[in-house]
């Protein structure tokens, strides 16, 4: 089992930001790339932002592409999504997925996921 630990949700008026922080220990970290997904009540679990194992590669939904921003520190074993301009419906539990097949125009998640994070943007 891979740990993966996620933070920094909490509740921001909309228009604010927040950034979210993914850890996950281990000397493979670096070779893996992370996914960002967010789950509203109710709703499917979503793809939200993709970062490829040296960074160079990143990829967006179109509902937050301009808005959030992914990036990696590999030295620190950590992922962020830079979350800027939010709206309501950004409200979701966030998840981070470590390892997953990260192909042109495509994530596919490994089994490794985080608890999750709450963000709560209100109008």
């Amino acid at each position: 089992q891979v740990p993966v630990v996620e933070s920094g949700g909490g509740l921001v008026q909309a228009g604010g930001s927040l950034s979210l922080s993914c850890v996950v220990p281990g000397s493979t970290f670096s070779a893996n790339a992370i996914g960002w997904y967010r789950q509203a009540p109710g709703k499917e679990r979503e793809l939200v932002a993709t970062i490829n194992s040296g960074g160079g590669r990143r990829d967006y939904a179109d509902s937050v592409t301009g808005r959030f921003t992914i990036s990696r520190d590999n030295a620190k074993n950590t992922v962020y999504l830079q979350m800027t301009r939010l709206l309501p419906e950004d409200t979701a539990v966030y998840y981070c997925n470590a390892g997953g097949r990260y192909s042109i125009g495509a994530y596919y998640p490994s089994t490794y996921w985080g608890k999750g994070t709450q963000v709560t943007v209100s109008s």
